[in-house]
């Protein structure tokens, strides 16, 4: 059982269930597998997080009060293709066939064994991570704008004079 702090560079996870001792749980055993996870306790929960924090994956309830996971599911496929496993009691055909309507990229019924969980969360961040990354030509933060083809910054309409290591750190 690794009890490390997972590193910076650890996916990060959000996981969503609206009971806490599952959130709990999970959360636990999800950083002992050396991932970072935020935790959220509903959809509206969770929109929080998503609007302030870059996340690799989402674990997913689908029965919570207030807007169902697979309503959020739903919700999230319209502008990102961020990962979902969804994590949930319901075990029939026609639930997994809604979870899998709804745009979630894999289905876990619980009761689950852990083992089985860190290896779908494994394997759909493995087919996740082969997307490739479409390199913008012009970054903006604040009132910079910074150009990694010509290794310019520029603030408003103001060059700033950046030395060859500034220009290697913005470009990564």
């Amino acid at each position: 059982m690794n009890t490390q702090v997972p590193d910076d560079n650890a996916n990060h996870i959000l996981l969503v269930d609206d009971d806490k001792r599952i959130r709990d749980l999970l959360s636990r055993l999800l950083k002992e597998n050396g991932y970072r996870v935020t935790t959220a306790a509903n959809a509206a929960d969770a929109r929080r997080c998503l609007a302030g924090l870059e996340f690799d994956m989402i674990i997913l309830d689908v029965m919570m009060p207030g807007e169902t996971g697979l309503q959020l599911a739903a919700a999230l496929r319209q502008d990102s293709q961020i990962p979902i496993l969804m994590l949930t009691a319901r075990s029939e055909a026609p639930d997994r066939i809604a979870g899998l309507e709804a745009g979630v990229d894999d289905y876990l019924s619980k009761p689950f064994e852990p083992r089985e969980l860190m290896l779908r969360t494994a394997a759909i961040l493995r087919r996740g991570n082969q997307q490739p990354v479409i390199a913008r030509e012009e970054i903006h933060f604040g009132p910079f704008a910074f150009n990694a083809a010509r290794g310019e910054l520029k603030n408003g309409d103001a060059m700033v004079r950046l030395t060859d290591r500034e220009k290697q750190i913005l470009s990564i």
